[in-house]
């Protein structure tokens, strides 16, 4: 399988259970079925009370994105976040994090980045997720897309000048990419996105091969046990950092040496309590120092 950044999310053995089958427990409706078994003792699920949240449609080329959008109810000119989901789509952890953003008083947006290509919550097994829908999301239609989600939150209560993205896994590696693609960009927070990987007519550029085009500062939080990432890329990461430009030489990689992939991912049995909680807070102070 070429598709590395998409291999990272399937970490865990492949599910092969009917729909039926698999959201006959409530705990696991609205997760991603491809996702794995779903851990319901460490689940976050977190109420809308005071939030406008819910399902939104963003004007693009050819159509409407969908997205799922979470704001403070009734206010204002709020800091935006761009939330860009795993393999898996915006499903409930995605939409959960997003009404985390809005309860610290930012307008969090997640877009169905993989719409255009195939609907990721129909999906039973990772393998044929990967190969029928993600690897054929071409970069640039996600640049373009967040965007248009950039554009549509600033027309609807957030404000345009404080722009931050967040991305796990998949979407992590787009926030490497997305803050060597808008100048508008005041931050990010990557969270064990690919860094290398080969070139290709869908993803002419790695996240290494882009670091001399940073445009905003960029956090990454990365997994000492990860299996899919290896640390010498990490490596590889920092020391082009410090060589780049002024937004790459304002970037930090933190590792948490005993985490494995996804370990913020609170619904699956990759998740760590402690790394997850200290790497937020870590992801909140850095947004804060950069205005967000």
């Amino acid at each position: 399988m070429k598709e590395q950044d998409s291999h990272f999310d399937s970490l865990l053995p492949p599910l092969k259970l009917n729909r039926r089958g698999f959201i006959a427990s409530t705990v696991a409706t609205g997760f991603a079925l491809a996702a794995g078994p779903v851990a319901a003792e460490t689940a976050i699920v977190t109420d809308a009370q005071g939030l406008l949240a819910g399902r939104v449609d963003i004007p693009v080329s050819g159509g409407k994105l969908p997205a799922y959008r979470a704001a403070p109810e009734g206010k204002k000119n709020l800091p935006i976040i761009l939330v860009v989901s795993e393999i898996f789509g915006v499903h409930a952890y995605i939409e959960d994090i997003c009404r985390r953003f809005a309860h610290l008083g930012y307008l969090a947006i997640a877009p169905e980045l993989f719409v255009r290509q195939g609907d990721a919550s129909q999906y039973t097994e990772t393998a044929r997720l990967i190969s029928e829908v993600v690897s054929k999301v071409p970069d640039a239609q996600v640049m373009s897309d967040l965007d248009a989600a950039a554009a549509w939150a600033g027309g609807h209560g957030g404000d345009a000048a404080r722009l931050g993205i967040v991305g796990f896994c998949w979407g992590g590696r787009q926030v490497w990419l997305y803050a060597a693609h808008n100048p508008k960009l005041a931050a990010g927070a990557a969270w064990y996105g690919q860094l290398g990987g080969e070139p290709s007519e869908l993803k002419p550029r790695s996240v290494l091969a882009s670091v001399g085009e940073l445009k905003a500062p960029v956090l990454g939080a990365y997994g000492g046990k990860d299996a899919g990432i290896p640390l010498a890329d990490v490596d590889r990461m920092r020391v082009a950092l410090a060589q780049g430009p002024a937004p790459a030489k304002a970037s930090r990689i933190d590792i948490y040496p005993e985490a494995p992939h996804a370990f913020h991912a609170d619904y699956r049995p990759s998740y760590r309590k402690a790394e997850a909680e200290q790497a937020w807070q870590r992801m909140l102070d850095w947004f804060h120092q950069h205005g967000l």
